[in-house]
Formats: structure tokens, sequence, C-alpha cells
């Protein structure tokens, strides 16, 4: 209940603050929705061998999911806002588990488009990073690229923990196993969520980690749609929004656009096994767990707009390379220590970056409307990377392009903020 105040604070052993507890809910959370979000590209093969659906049909539904899971982020922000991050959250599990066990019964495109195009899509564009954002915002106030960091793993460990299993599921029993399996583990997430997820930390007579004892503001009035989209027109008025939105539509065109969806296929294309294939993606996410992690870590103490060069960089490098490579164990382990470190690394910097330039309040906003660029990268490279993959038989083609776009991006972070630095105007002048 808003306002309840305990009269003994909850504590946890050694004086570690309650916040990270909150930490470990959420990561339990992205963790299971991270799981959803990995199954569709194992499941490109085998519904192509099940009912000859093409790699383009299947794209199109996974397109819809990955921009539907970006677009709804700033809506969500404000919803949280407004009615609770519980609540919202709650509501979100619901839709993605309703989805996703309904998939199981699909036999046409339509039906897959429906379930994992728009169920899943809609319910996993509320409970996201925008999601761990706010909740890091209101329980951090010290640590908080740290905490950024290690929410954002979530998705890097979830692929870690389910897709080899996943993988073998649908090759040696079949697709609709590895669709139950993610139901499951959903329908496990939801009472925790309804149970132990507070709020705010008043609620538990606590203040964030490092906090001043200042209460949280009252939850905004009106409508949380208004309130999203009077914040784009706030923001959209700044060259750095567009330069945060541009290299995170980048990023997201080439990660789970590209590779989160379509290197396992590549990899098949390359007479490696799918399961196979499913290891190196964890594999990928095990790096990353350390990469996003210690990028969060980098990001209290480090020029973040040197940080996303250098991630961007290194990203658009390895993209390159992997057409190149003869797709070996060697040559695929390089790649997989080099993209995989920085996978999603580029998370901690640019929440940090929206967050000193556009304040507290409006920054789960702010970062769920530029993570709505994220996802249109992702959705657009998704359905690009499947009609090219169709129409010329291989993947080499959207991985330059991608990788292009990634060395393009680590230039142009660089002029973040560059309006509001000392000496600026002079320079301009």
């Amino acid at each position: 209940m808003r306002g309840l105040v305990l009269r003994a604070p909850p504590r946890l052993p050694g004086g570690v603050h309650f916040a990270w507890a909150v930490l470990a809910l959420v990561f339990v959370a992205l963790l299971a929705t991270a799981a959803v979000r990995a199954t569709p590209s194992i499941l490109i093969v085998p519904l192509e061998q099940a009912f000859g659906w093409s790699p383009a049909t299947v794209s199109l539904a996974i397109s819809f999911n990955l921009v539907l899971y970006g677009l709804l982020g700033p809506f969500a922000a404000a919803l949280m806002q407004r009615y609770g991050i519980r609540r919202t959250a709650l509501g979100a599990l619901v839709v993605i588990d309703v989805a996703v066990a309904a998939s199981a019964l699909m036999s046409a495109p339509w039906q897959f488009v429906l379930c994992w195009g728009f169920g899943v899509g809609t319910g996993c564009g509320v409970v996201a990073l925008v999601f761990g954002a706010t909740v890091v915002n209101r329980w951090f106030t010290a640590r908080r690229g740290l905490a950024i960091g290690i929410v954002t793993a979530a998705s890097a460990t979830g692929q870690l923990i389910f897709l080899p299993t996943l993988a073998a599921l649908a090759q040696h029993v079949n697709w609709r196993a590895p669709v139950l399996v993610v139901a499951a583990a959903i329908a496990l997430v939801v009472p925790l969520i309804l149970f132990l997820l507070p709020e705010h930390p008043e609620d538990l007579g606590l203040t964030s980690l490092g906090g001043t004892g200042e209460r949280a503001a009252p939850p905004p009035a009106g409508n949380p749609l208004a309130k999203a989209f009077s914040v784009l027109a706030r923001s959209v008025k700044t060259g750095d929004f567009w330069l945060l939105f541009g290299s995170f539509f980048i990023c997201g065109a080439s990660a789970n656009g590209l590779v989160g969806t379509h290197l396992i296929p590549y990899c098949f294309d390359n007479g490696i096994p799918e399961v196979k294939a499913a290891g190196l993606l964890a594999g990928m996410g095990a790096f990353n767990i350390v990469g996003t992690t210690l990028s969060g870590w980098l990001s209290d103490r480090y020029d973040n707009r040197v940080l996303l060069m250098m991630y961007y960089g290194l990203r658009g490098l390895s993209l390159i390379y992997l057409p190149h490579s003869d797709f070996s164990f060697y040559t695929l382990s390089i790649f997989a220590l080099f993209y995989g470190l920085d996978w999603i690394a580029t998370v901690p910097p640019t929440l940090r970056l929206i967050t000193d330039r556009f304040g507290k309040a409006d920054a789960p906003v702010i970062f769920g409307w530029t993570f709505a660029g994220h996802q249109i990268g992702a959705g657009s490279v998704a359905l690009l990377a499947g009609a090219l993959r169709t129409d010329l038989g291989n993947y080499a083609v959207p991985f330059m392009i991608s990788g292009t776009l990634c060395l393009a991006a680590a230039v142009f972070v660089l002029w973040i903020g560059a309006a509001r630095r000392p000496g600026a105007a002079a320079a301009a002048a």
C-alpha cells in the first residue's frame, strides 16, 4: 500500500541496503522475460521444418515483437509513475503468459504474429529495461550505474540459462516444448512481483541507497499517455535527444534485431547444429554479464561518451569480422568474446547520460523513448535480415551493414552534451 511505513525497516545481513534485495527481484523478473524474448530465435528453424514457414515469415512476427517492445517503453514508464510499478508489471506479465501459452496451439503464420508479435511484444514492452531503469532511479542515488548494469545483464543471463535448454527441447522434442517452458517460467514470477515488490523506499521506512531522505514525488496527475508525449515534446527540441535516440537505434539494429534474432540460423546455414549455435549465443551472454556489469561500474567513474565510443567501435569491428570468418570454433570464439563483452554494455552509460542531461524525474520516460528507437532499429533489421536471407541465401550483407552503422555511432556519440560543455558556445562562435 502506498504510504505505508513499517515500524522496523527491513534489514539484510551485514547491514546491506534493502535496495539490493529489490534489485535482485527485478533481476529475476527480467531474467524470465529474457527467456521469452530469446525463444523466437530458436523457433525459426523448427517452424520452417514443421510448417514450411520461410525465415522472412517468421521474422515478420519477430519484427512486430521488437518494435512494440520498444514503442511501449515511454508509456510503460508513465503508467508506472501514475499507477505504480507493481500493478503495471503484473498486468504485463499476465499478458505475456497468456500469449506464450496460447501460441502452443498455433498452426498458421497469423497466429504466430498475433501471439509472439503483438501479445509478447506488448507485455515485454512494459516489463523491459524501462522497468529496471524506473526501479533503479527510485531505489539508488549512489551506485546507480552499477545497479542498471546488473539489471541490464539479466537479459544476457536469461539467454545463458535458457537458450541451450530451449534449443535442445526444440530439436529433440518439438517446437512446442520450449514455448511451454517459458510460459511456466513467467507464471512463477507473477506471485513474486505480487507479494514482494515494494513501490518506494519510504513505503518501508527507508531512503534510497545514498539518498538524503527526500520523499518521492506524488504520482503525477493526468493521463499517462499525455505525460509521455509532453516529455517527448520537450526533449525532441534538443540535439542530445536525437544523438541518444540515433545511437540506440543502431544499438538495437546490431544487437537483438540482428545477432539476437539471426545468429542461430546464420550458424545453421554454415553447418553448425542449432543446439551448438544456441550454446554460442549463451556463451556471448556469459561474456556480456561481465561486460555490462563492468560497464555500469565504469559509467559511475568515467566519461560515458568515451565509453559508448569504445563499445560501438568494438561491436562494429566484430560484426564486420564475422562474415569473413570460416565459422570454426576458434573464429566464433573470438567473435563471441569481443561482441559478447559489449552486447548491451551500452545501456548503463546511455541511461547515465539521459539522467544527467534531462533530470531524474523525466529520465525514465525519455529512456523509454530512446529505447523505442533501439527497438525500431531492432525490428527493422530483424525484418531486413530475414528478407535478405530469403533473397540472397545468406546473412553476410545485413551483418556488414550493421557493423558499418556501429562504426558511425562510435563517432557521433562523442557529440552528446557538446552544447553544454564549458567553452562550447565560445568555440561555436
